[in-house]
């Protein structure tokens, strides 16, 4: 198990299993205390003192009752988008007392005919009280279905399943129509953002529309030079035809400018080391507006683009429209 005290690589990735892109908890063995719908919730978990329900002290996750036969305890979620596994987090917060000692995880990819057939992808494992318990996985596979097991019962708040979108560009019709390569179905992602102080970069690319302000990015206020930034990785290596850049419900914060850059091949591990191409030349923004551009100095091929916002401020969603190149 990882260090609890520092969060790893992995949790940079996907959350495979978010309520908000579309997971689902399809089933559990009990949901006594706490129903099963409370593990995959975006929120971070939270704790209320005198609360209590007519079966118990209410808790903020999902809690079973206390086991009498043998056994254990299990949830199902199927995750909103297939992918790889690269880690978990088996978030136990405010559960003391009544967490599982022990857990494990199966994973399947869930056959067109309903067919599941589990695989052991952590092995029995234990696990601390109100803590953030990290796991690696290192199954390299693709799949579309998680089963948590506790040991024998009790309660967890989150389960987070972090890992790499795998899309599925069977159609070959995906390479002559413009499609939204920016999207996380599609593999999208954000690789890396100059600051994310009031709203998380990952909300620029959720697929629903933003419920308010605290729903898109947002950066401190800049009192010193230079711009704020976020580079994405494409789904696909794409021909750029269209960006949507949302400003909507930031009316006195949004940024005054922005532009766009395109490279080829992005190396995470030097970013320095990048060559970008101008998409977008500085266009001014509006509040609370959905700007769409489709004249580039350049279209591509890209794999990554990087969106700069002057000075600073917030922006609610981003997507890049665009053929792919290639297979």
């Amino acid at each position: 198990m990882d260090n609890q005290n520092t969060q790893p690589a992995f949790t940079k990735l996907i959350d495979l299993a978010s309520d908000r892109l579309g997971g689902r908890v399809t089933e559990a063995s009990d949901e006594f205390f706490a129903e099963k719908e409370g593990l995959i919730k975006v929120s971070a978990p939270v704790y209320k003192q005198d609360e209590f329900t007519e079966r118990g002290k209410w808790m903020d996750g999902w809690e079973t009752r206390r086991r009498r036969s043998p056994g254990h305890d299990w949830c199902v979620i199927q995750l909103a988008v297939p992918g790889v596994i690269e880690g978990v987090d088996v978030d136990t917060s405010h559960f003391v007392g009544n967490h599982p000692p022990e857990i494990s995880i199966d994973a399947a990819q869930r056959a067109e005919n309903g067919d599941v057939e589990w695989q052991e992808i952590i092995a029995r494992t234990p696990i601390e009280e109100n803590a953030h318990n990290y796991l690696s996985v290192a199954s390299g596979e693709s799949w579309t279905s998680v089963r948590l097991n506790i040991y024998p019962d009790g309660g967890v708040a989150r389960f987070r399943v972090y890992g790499v979108v795998v899309p599925d560009w069977s159609s070959s019709a995906d390479v002559e129509r413009d499609v939204e390569l920016s999207a996380i179905r599609n593999g999208g992602r954000i690789v890396a953002c100059s600051d994310q102080h009031f709203g998380n970069v990952g909300n620029l690319l959720l697929p629903m529309a933003p419920e308010n302000m605290g729903d898109g990015w947002e950066t401190k206020r800049r009192r010193g030079p230079g711009y704020d930034w976020v580079v994405l990785q494409l789904g696909s290596v794409g021909i750029l035809s269209r960006v949507e850049l949302d400003t909507t419900h930031f009316k006195g914060n949004f940024p005054d400018r922005c532009s766009m850059d395109g490279c080829r091949d992005y190396n995470e591990s030097n970013p320095d080391a990048n060559h970008w191409d101008e998409v977008l030349p500085e266009k001014r923004l509006k509040p609370d507006f959905k700007h769409s551009f489709d004249e580039f100095s350049t279209a591509g091929p890209f794999s990554h683009v990087r969106l700069n916002i002057f000075p600073d401020g917030g922006v609610a969603r981003l997507r890049v429209f665009g053929r792919r190149h290639g297979k």
